[in-house]
């Protein structure tokens, strides 16, 4: 760049010194040079003034020399003049004849200041006149280097040093100056240099080119000395750099503290900013109104034709009718707890809230906890928690450079910056700032409905006012000032009174004491009914904060989930949103009720439609994909075998739809369900069982019997075995979607299949012989191994027993305690022995059925 904006140097013949005085009788050539302040002085790279003074730097050149030309003392002629734009100036040579050179210098000197108080100075860039001169006493020195002007200058000694007084008076003619620096010692080899500090940066610039080159004769020196002028800058980047660099316990805590507050002062604003416009949909296309009028004229025109929703039918519903009601009543009241909603996967937990934040017009924050979940890496999980709640901008690589910078930190100062943190600390500072974002939201939604609150309150003032005006005309007793004004009636309109009739003055005074009361009273209305309004509306601008797909099955990410309940808890403790946490099952409120203690969760709690219902739905569904059947008795009876698990009813939908029978379609569904359950209760393999968190034998119980009835007292399976009072399998199994645990009052009640489907399914696999009598076989082992132990134990404690009575038996003492224990222990042992005979032989027949195959 630097050789297209500037020409090519040329070398610059050796001036002679002024030292060296020549007096002769004939007159010499003379070649000098004047420096000429043209341009302006460049103070870096992109100094702009430099780029727009090169356009005028032909137009000036010529009128400096056509000034020039005009002088003509000596035969004073121009025979160079070379552009220096990095210092601002032009160099001028020019020759003269002289045998006396320096008695001719001011002779031209002289001159050319006369011709330029002609016109107030010599030609420059910017007006055309202003521009001052000096004479170059040393050699001009051109260059292109970035070593742009400084009041800073360097003047180097080729010679013997220069005496700080002499040096004085060699740039004081140039402008002031502030101050002198001595020499300082300097490796051998090395020039010795004083500093000179100018008071303005063009004096510094004429000065180092009039002066730079100039031989000054010392007293006592053998040869003068060769001055050298160079810019120097006050502070050198490479100091600073080597500072830095070799204080960091002082440098990286003050680097850290500026970083943080960068994030506070700057980021966190922003962000919190994107929340509230992601929360209002600010940046929404489909919220403008130009888009809003496109669609509505293309639908006008019929350009394209929405989607028609299926209607939805009113008895589909009718099971969801109370927790919609709970929603919508908790949602209506200021927040006090989180909704925990909760409900068998596929039972539209997550279609029920959004009918009716639809409904009411809320505006909803809805974050996934399975998509943070499935996130493969912690940089993932802020990605994706950033883009559900709006939090822009995020620099979620920053972690691991800051990580990188941790451990450098250990090797420079011996300990941690600490700026490293983990994914729990990200999501706990990236919801503080949605926390921001969500104030921001309920204030401006709160301001919007006090203004809409004044604005009808004037509306019904204006109302009323006129209604007033009117009832007055109709009776004759209003009456306008101003219309007589207008006629110019005399007194009449200075009075602002005409002959209309008006009231006496009882009949006035009466008005006027129930006019006074009837505005009292409208007024202590009005303002209770603003106040309730304002109160209603205060509660409906508070937004609300859906946390879907709570502590999701699989979550190996805990800690996450512990910092959204903490966080939903504060929401609702400070009356910042109403927080609706969704989740498939129940036991994951323990997590909510431990980040918010103090009061108790509303627990809204969803079930799968019945018979009637679901039969309802899947009609309504085909009709709408104009699919039309008779419903024959074994059709309804499939849809009954399927249950009200909407997934389920989905699925049998999209079957039917595709060419299946209900029949087929349902036959195929418990086929499917079949294959899972038996894998995910039984496990691929021995192998594979030992990682569950049941046994084989637990899972085989509760299936056999869920298969007769639709629901088992929960307690009455708790204490009898396989379980024995342990309930860790029970909320496994629930946890694993195999089973539900009703409750009533608070406690667990009732044990149902997991899902309606299920009881079928279960019928299914206690139907297979093979499976049967497998499963059959290693239960009957398991029964065995317990009587067996209990044989054993009656065993021992009957030889205890035996020694015990022989000492203290005798014929008179009848009944005696060890004669009774024994006699439980042997009716123990007989029950048990029993029941170990039945079941061997019930394992024989069995292992029958599995030699046969079946």
């Amino acid at each position: 760049m630097l050789r297209l904006l500037h020409r090519p140097l040329g070398p610059l013949t050796r001036l002679p010194t002024l030292q060296i005085r020549r007096y002769s009788e004939e007159p010499t050539r003379i070649k000098k040079y004047l420096f000429v302040d043209a341009f302006p002085v460049r103070l870096g790279i992109w100094d702009l003034r430099y780029f727009i003074s090169l356009m005028y730097e032909e137009r000036t050149v010529e009128a400096l020399k056509l000034r020039l030309s005009n002088i003509k003392a000596h035969s004073f002629n121009v025979v160079d003049v070379r552009p220096y734009h990095k210092d601002g100036g032009v160099f001028v040579g020019f020759e003269f004849d002289a045998s006396d050179p320096e008695a001719a210098l001011e002779t031209i000197k002289a001159e050319i200041k006369e011709e330029a108080k002609k016109l107030g100075g010599l030609p420059s860039w910017l007006d055309g006149v202003g521009a001052h001169f000096w004479l170059v006493e040393g050699e001009p020195w051109i260059e292109d280097m970035r070593r742009f002007p400084s009041t800073f200058v360097n003047v180097s000694f080729d010679g013997p040093d220069i005496r700080e007084e002499r040096l004085y008076q060699l740039l004081r003619p140039y402008g002031k100056i502030r101050d002198i620096q001595a020499p300082t010692p300097v490796p051998a080899g090395t020039l010795r240099s004083a500093s000179v500090v100018f008071d303005k940066l063009r004096t510094a610039t004429v000065a180092r080119n009039a002066v730079h080159g100039l031989e000054v004769s010392t007293p006592g020196a053998s040869s003068p000395t060769r001055l050298h002028i160079t810019y120097v800058f006050p502070l050198d980047a490479h100091k600073v750099r080597d500072w830095l660099s070799s204080h960091p316990r002082i440098v990286l805590p003050i680097a850290i503290f500026l970083l943080g507050s960068l994030t506070y002062t700057i980021f966190d604003p922003i962000r919190s900013f994107m929340v509230q416009a992601k929360m209002q949909e600010w940046f929404d296309v489909r919220e403008f109104r130009l888009y809003q009028w496109i669609r509505t004229k293309s639908m006008e025109l019929r350009i394209f034709t929405p989607k028609p929703q299926a209607s939805t039918a009113e008895e589909v519903w009718k099971e969801r009718k109370q927790a919609e009601a709970a929603v919508r009543t908790y949602i209506d009241d200021w927040p006090s707890t989180i909704a925990f909603v909760h409900g068998p996967q596929g039972s539209g937990k997550t279609g029920l809230i959004e009918n009716v934040l639809k409904d009411t017009g809320r505006r909803a924050l809805t974050i996934d906890c399975r998509a943070l979940q499935n996130a493969t890496s912690d940089s993932k999980l802020i990605t994706v928690l950033a883009k559900q709640t709006g939090y822009w901008p995020v620099f979620s690589f920053l972690n691991s450079v800051n990580h990188l910078i941790d451990l450098a930190s250990v090797g420079l100062i011996g300990q941690k910056a600490n700026l490293s943190s983990t994914p729990t600390e990200q999501v706990r500072e990236m919801l503080a700032v949605v926390r921001t974002g969500l104030q921001r939201v309920h204030s401006s939604h709160q301001r919007d409905a006090v203004r809409q609150i004044h604005r009808q309150a004037q509306e019904e003032e204006r109302e009323r006012m006129d209604a007033r005006r009117s009832e007055k005309i109709r009776r004759g007793t209003w009456h306008d000032g101003r219309l007589d004004c207008v006629a110019g009636n005399g007194v009449m309109s200075e009075l602002g009174i005409g002959d209309e009739r008006m009231e006496d003055d009882d009949h006035v005074a009466f008005g006027v004491e129930r006019t006074e009361r009837e505005k009292e009273q409208e007024e202590r209305e009005t303002k209770k009914k603003q106040k309730g309004q304002a109160e209603i509306e205060a509660v409906e601008s508070l937004p609300v904060v859906v946390l879907r797909n709570f502590a999701a099955r699989g979550s190996d990410r805990e800690e996450i989930y512990d910092v959204l309940a903490e966080w939903a808890a504060s929401l609702v403790e400070n009356q910042l949103a109403h927080v609706v946490v969704i989740s498939d099952n129940r036991e994951n409120s323990k997590r909510l009720a431990k980040a918010l203690p103090s009061k108790p969760l509303n627990a809204i709690a969803l079930s799968d439609a019945d018979a009637a219902s679901a039969l309802a739905f899947v009609k309504r569904k085909l009709k709408d994909a104009d699919i039309n059947l008779e419903y024959t008795r074994e059709q309804v009876a499939s849809v009954e075998r399927l249950g009200g698990r909407a997934t389920d009813l989905e699925s049998l939908i999209h079957k039917v739809r595709n060419g299946a029978t209900v029949e087929d379609a349902v036959e195929d569904i418990i086929y499917r369900e079949v294959s899972e359950v038996r894998k995910k209760a039984f496990g691929d393999d021995a192998e594979d069982a030992k990682n569950l968190a049941w046994g084989r034998e637990q899972a085989w119980s509760l299936f056999k019997q869920l298969s007769k009835k639709t629901e088992l007292p929960y307690h009455d399976v708790l204490l009898e075995f396989p379980f024995k009072g342990d309930e860790g399998p029970l909320r496994s199994m629930e946890h694993a979607e195999l089973i539900a645990i009703g409750t009533h009052n608070g406690r667990p009640s009732t044990i149902r299949p997991g899902k309606p489907v299920f009881q079928a399914v279960f019928e299914r696999l206690v139907n297979d012989s093979i499976f049967q009598a497998t499963q059959d076989i290693a239960f009957n082992e398991k029964v065995i191994a317990s009587a067996e132990s209990t044989v054993k134990a009656c065993e021992q404690e009957l030889l205890a027993l035996k020694d015990i009575g022989r000492e203290s038996e005798h014929w008179w003492s009848g009944n005696t305690a060890s004669s009774t224990r024994s006699r439980y222990l042997l009716s123990k042992m007989q029950a048990s022995t029993m029941k170990i005979e039945a079941l061997e032989r019930k394992n024989s027949d069995l292992k029958k059925v599995l030699a046969k195959g079946g």
